[in-house]
């Protein structure tokens, strides 16, 4: 027999670097769930990624008080903010530009965040990606 879902705890934290202050303490032990087990086991699968990296995370738990996790891709964002060697994006965008990317940047970021999207091809994903990437205040070259 299956185990019963009990819900659903969102969240997006450094990889390889969890711990168990706050928000993943608070979050994971309001529910009665095993706080070190968790950060144990997601700074073991997330060591593969450059460490600091954000990392949305899925957990879904259960009646019994276990718990599964899925790792998702880093925000565009973040692609966006390394591609253009920029720390954050612009106060007014739309009027103030802080950096630029090419339209094969996008290309590059949406055939990595394919897996975790609902778009269906690399093209229409890499637009959407360049509009992310205006609304930060980038200027989008090479389309």
């Amino acid at each position: 027999m299956a185990k019963k879902v009990v819900g659903q705890i969102k969240l997006q934290l450094p990889a390889a670097s969890a711990t168990p202050a706050p928000p993943v303490g608070p979050m994971l032990g309001g529910r009665g769930l095993n706080i070190m087990e968790f950060v144990k086991q997601f700074n073991a699968r997330s060591a593969e990624v450059e460490k600091g990296t954000p990392l949305p995370v899925v957990i879904t738990y259960y009646q019994d008080k276990s718990f599964t996790f899925e790792l998702k891709t880093p925000p565009v964002s973040f692609f966006l903010m390394r591609a253009a060697k920029i720390q954050k994006g612009a106060l007014k965008p739309g009027i103030e530009t802080v950096g630029a990317v090419s339209m094969e940047q996008c290309r590059e970021i949406a055939v990595i965040k394919l897996k975790h999207s609902n778009a269906r091809e690399v093209d229409s994903l890499a637009r959407s990606v360049a509009g992310s990437a205006r609304s930060m205040g980038l200027e989008v070259t090479g389309h």
